[in-house]
């Protein structure tokens, strides 16, 4: 290392040092870990051993039992035997860490009635288990004696005395294998047909028996300090609840929940009595992944804590396990899930999945009938609790439509989670990475934050489950990387580019793509300008400087097959390449993708089209068929939906609507909301008879096929008089018949001279004289 390098981490580590003597703690694991990165093992061990010491006990002082910082100190010790604090440490806490050496010593009984076979294999397993442990426990006891050695050095009293009852147990464990292995060897080599010699079948199971013992015993020293970690057991709920990270207005409603109930429980015991009890059935709203299950079973502990009701399980069901199939059946499952939720409570997910709208012959309808009847029947009423849970906007719907069921759920029972913030969601993201032994540095951090932005594109973002998908993702790059120097952070440490997500990558650039594109010059000037002006202000605001808003939406004029569809394509993956969507994707609807035939349905229509578009560009083809002249028509509720849903998702949506100028501008003027959203107009010309003759050079090139002179020749001259309307599509068309035409020529043909890629003038004016007979 050049001097000044070293000189820098020594000034680092001395700043380090200063604050964990002051504090007892770090703040910045991650300037230890990347100090550590830039080390290298064969030439500065002394340097990264104190740096992962540092590291390590600074993480034991905040959490008493880590896997990671045993780890560090481990790795420390390896790499600097003389680390005074590495040793002091491991000496006090590493004797907790051998509760599981005994684990493999496991031997299935052998029955008298086993057949041979059967009575070789577990003597097998006898004699792999013995030979596993007997190879494993000489490194084991090794370690074991240097901390024992170490815990006398430090003077560490109770770490020695464990350290005496380990080792001296693990030596009659040790002998007792030994012993076991031989009984175990000799016993295989007696078996003959079902008999066995007796003398080394009573030898065996008499060692067992007494290793069985010695492991009891094993498990003894370690039960002091199992006690102690059951804390996290007898923990209550409500404290469970504060420990969760965000939720902080529900964990406030619920503790007033909690001191109601408790404050009820204190005048019952008064012999005060009221009339009206607070009803105990609770509606849980939120996306995905923000804690509604893991609520629904902290209440029901809550229940149990203070009395209320006799038990804490929580039986969960769904649509699946209620609605039966033919009728008699849904009245008898949701009864019979009833019983198994008395005296706890019965968690619904997705409740609102009961009740599917248009469907006279489901028996959903019944299974919430049934429901309502038992919560409130002599024999099941007060005896149980019923929490629903389900997506904010479909449960109120869901509980306006069902009015005996919303009775039995009082308002202020109705608790929604919200989604979590990006700062919390990372924190539950180094939580989960703690749980599996691993640390994110803060370049994982910053990539895991970008790959949520990501995927919170729409209502079904898992929150913490989407979290918990990236981090365990990125444990898999992790291990799965090809790693030629594998330097110890390696097994602990996430690191950026371990959440780097595949992309998918496009075949080209989309500015290439409209470039190639034939014709459109004004399209193409319009396309750059629009995303010119995107990426200034992204650079703008990447520069602290105000932005104009960027108004995305725009309508596409001009006649079929002028490559509207396509150029809005492109624009999709414009506008996710400058970073303002996150899926880039084009969703193309028409009318009947919006309009349904009767009041409610169009706007959930819409909705779910919009849903579906979310993060991407939806494309409205002929969006002027939303108007109609027809009092009755549900298209003004379709237009209606698509205003407010593109004012809630901003910049999240952008729509493209499609269609001729004029039928165009008059749906715009039917809405005040569609004229101020749109100010974006790209009108799309015809083609002229060379582009269209391009398109169809270029179009046929992709099929290894070209036109002659004299077919273009000709071409040119018919185009002139023939009526195609300029579209692109006529041209593409026109090849495919023109293929077709060159087919029946070439099977006629006698010459063996043969071109197949070959279009005559020929093709070409038996393919045009067909269009010419279909328009006549």
């Amino acid at each position: 290392m050049e001097k000044k390098v070293e000189n820098t981490v020594s000034q680092t580590i001395a700043t380090l040092e200063e604050e964990f003597k002051n504090t007892g703690i770090i703040k910045s694991e991650k300037t230890v870990l990347s100090v550590i990165q830039t080390l290298d093992e064969t030439e500065t061990p002394e340097m990264i051993s104190r740096l992962l010491t540092i590291a390590a006990i600074s993480r034991l002082n905040t959490n008493e039992r880590d896997t990671i910082a045993s780890a560090w100190l481990k790795k420390a010790k390896e790499l600097d035997p003389h680390n005074k604090e590495a040793n002091k440490y491991l000496s006090q806490n590493d004797w907790k860490n051998y509760e599981d050496l005994l684990e493999m010593l496991n031997f299935p009984a052998i029955r008298e009635t086993d057949n041979r076979t059967a009575k070789r294999k577990i003597a097998e397993q006898y004699i792999n288990n013995c030979r596993m442990f007997l190879n494993m426990v000489d490194d084991e006891k090794d370690e074991i004696i240097s901390n024992s050695t170490a815990a006398v050095t430090f003077n560490n009293k109770l770490a020695e005395d464990k350290y005496k009852e380990i080792i001296s147990l693990l030596d009659e464990v040790t002998q007792k294998t030994s012993q076991l292995l031989q009984s175990s060897e000799e016993y295989e080599e007696s078996i003959s047909g079902v008999f066995h010699t007796s003398i080394y079948y009573d030898s065996v199971k008499k060692l067992i028996e007494e290793l069985n013992e010695l492991k009891t015993a094993w498990l003894a020293i370690f039960v002091e300090e199992e006690s102690d970690e059951m804390k996290e057991e007898t923990i209550s709920a409500l404290e469970q609840l504060q420990q969760m990270i965000g939720l902080e207005k529900v964990k406030n409603r619920v503790k007033d929940f909690y001191q109601f109930l408790k404050y009820q429980n204190s005048r019952k015991k008064l012999g005060f009595t009221i009339q009206d009890e607070l009803s105990l059935n609770m509606i849980f709203t939120g996306n995905p992944g923000t804690g509604k299950t893991t609520l629904a079973r902290l209440m029901a502990k809550i229940y149990y804590e203070l009395g209320v009701l006799p038990s804490q399980e929580v039986v969960e069901t769904d649509r699946s396990q209620l609605v039966g199939g033919y009728m008699g059946q849904t009245e008898e499952n949701v009864r019979n899930v009833v019983k198994q939720s008395l005296g706890g409570v019965l968690f619904i997910d997705e409740a609102y999945s009961l009740n599917r709208d248009g469907q006279g012959s489901d028996y959903g309808q019944t299974a919430i009938d049934t429901l309502v009847s038992l919560m409130t029947s002599s024999e099941f009423g007060g005896k149980f609790a019923v929490i629903l849970a389900g997506y904010p906007e479909e449960m109120r719907q869901f509980l306006d439509g069902n009015h005996g069921l919303s009775s039995r759920f009082p308002t202020s029972n109705l608790i929604h989670l919200p989604n979590y913030t990006a700062e919390e969601l990372v924190e539950i993201g180094e939580k989960i990475a703690n749980d599996n032994d691993y640390v994110i540095s803060e370049e994982g951090k910053q990539q895991l934050e970008l790959r949520l932005e990501k995927e919170q594109v729409d209502e079904s973002f898992g929150n913490a489950r989407a979290v918990k998908n990236i981090v365990l993702d990125a444990i898999f790059n992790k291990g799965s990387q090809a790693h030629s120097n594998k330097q110890f952070l390696t097994y602990t440490l996430l690191e950026g580019n371990d959440f780097a997500a595949a992309e998918e990558e496009s075949s080209e650039n989309p500015a290439d793509e409209l470039d190639a594109m034939i014709g459109l010059t004004k399209v193409k000037d319009e396309m750059n300008k629009i995303i010119s002006f995107v990426k200034v202000q992204q650079l703008r605001r990447t520069n602290s400087k105000k932005n104009l808003p960027i108004q995305l939406h725009a309508v596409f004029t001009g006649n079929p097959g002028t490559g509207k569809t396509t150029v809005a394509k492109l624009y999709a993956q414009f506008l996710k390449d400058c970073g303002i969507l996150k899926r880039g994707h084009l969703v193309v609807a028409s009318r009947a993708d919006f309009i349904a035939g009767f009041v409610g349905q169009t706007a959930i229509k819409t909705k779910k089209k919009i849903r579906e578009a979310l993060g991407g560009v939806l494309f409205i083809d002929e969006a002027y068929s939303l108007l109609s002249g027809s009092n009755q028509d549900f298209g003004k509720e379709a237009i209606d939906t698509l205003v407010m849903e593109m004012t809630r998702h901003n910049e999240n949506l952008v729509v493209v609507l499609a269609g001729y100028p004029d039928e165009t501008k008059a749906l715009l003027a039917s809405n005040p909301g569609l004229t101020s959203r749109f100010k974006k107009f790209i009108h799309f010309e015809d083609y002229n008879k060379d582009e269209l003759i391009e398109i169809m050079e270029s179009y046929a090139a992709k099929f290894d096929y070209h036109l002659d002179k004299a077919a273009k020749f000709a071409l040119q001259t018919r185009l002139t008089t023939f009526q195609t309307n300029g579209n692109g599509r006529f041209a593409t068309n026109l090849v495919d018949e023109s293929v077709q035409m060159q087919a029946l020529r070439i099977m006629e043909a006698t010459d063996d001279q043969i071109d197949y890629s070959l279009l005559t003038e020929e093709d070409v004016m038996q393919a045009l004289n067909f269009f010419t007979n279909q328009q006549s």
